[in-house]
């Protein structure tokens, strides 16, 4: 199979990086999120995860893929997905109490932009994600949009994923 590439963007701030599709490590999380492109939502910065910005998405899968090619500690552009029960997200100190509800499963898809991630919440414990893709153009500029993100704000910003 030949490799297959996505652009991830921050639409506000007009930066988009390149990402490889890890169609040999993660060949089902691949194949599902492909299927499901162009997806965009509303930007998140991590709390826990440190240097991660994120959209959370309905379910677009018949069913979740499997824990394949896992991590706990993200590397600069890697591209993750989970899935969470609602439960899980729906208290006031992840800040989706009034969009998230008990009974729902949410898809957040992320890109990591620097280094030093750690996967660990205090809530519920270690978090693996699949790592299903790999930026390979375009961090660095990506990187400094995250930053920022972080110090100025995500409210109004989108992040999208859609095919190269």
């Amino acid at each position: 199979m030949a490799d297959r590439y996505i652009e991830v963007s921050l639409v506000k701030r007009d930066v988009t990086c390149t990402a490889r599709l890890l169609d040999d490590r993660a060949p089902i999380t691949c194949a599902t999120v492909w299927d499901a492109l162009p997806l965009s939502g509303d930007v998140y910065h991590a709390k826990y995860a440190r240097n991660e910005i994120y959209a959370l998405f309905p379910p677009f899968a018949e069913t979740e893929p499997p824990l394949e090619n896992p991590t706990v500690t993200p590397i600069p552009g890697d591209l993750c997905y989970f899935a969470f029960a609602g439960t899980e997200l729906g208290t006031k100190s992840y800040g989706y109490d009034r969009e998230v509800r008990a009974g729902t499963t949410l898809v957040d898809l992320a890109l990591f932009y620097e280094r030093n991630n750690l996967l660990l919440n205090g809530d519920v414990g270690w978090i693996p994600g699949i790592v299903w893709g790999q930026v390979v153009d375009g961090l660095d500029a990506m990187a400094e949009a995250c930053n920022d993100l972080w110090r100025s704000g995500a409210a109004g910003e989108t992040l999208s994923f859609r095919r190269a």
